[in-house]
């Protein structure tokens, strides 16, 4: 079953290839959606796919990239009604990275 999903990452996440490496992960695991910096330091991963696929990236960004350092993690499921909202809002069926969102 499809299930979308946001995922907000604080610690050392910026600067250190997060929003990179998470795309490349996420093609892996053929997931779909974005991730990108928030202004206050964070960043925001939206993700739809497979839930056992998508727990496996939800349990990569508990750890990120070599550089990164994760302090904490916030997963929230998104309803079904936002996630068919989203798909006509995704550009494509892969997983991009985004402009930074000012907060």
């Amino acid at each position: 079953m499809h299930v979308y999903k946001q995922v907000f990452i604080s610690g050392r996440v910026q600067g250190v290839f997060f929003r990179e490496s998470t795309r490349q992960k996420a093609n892996e695991l053929s997931l779909a959606g974005g991730v990108r910096n928030l202004s206050d330091g964070r960043v925001e991963v939206q993700v739809t796919g497979e839930e056992t696929v998508i727990q496996c990236l939800i349990n990569w960004l508990k750890i990120g990239p070599k550089y990164a350092k994760v302090s904490t993690i916030e997963v929230i499921d998104l309803p079904v009604e936002t996630y068919q909202s989203a798909l006509q809002t995704l550009s494509s069926d892969r997983f991009e990275v985004w402009a930074t969102k000012d907060i």
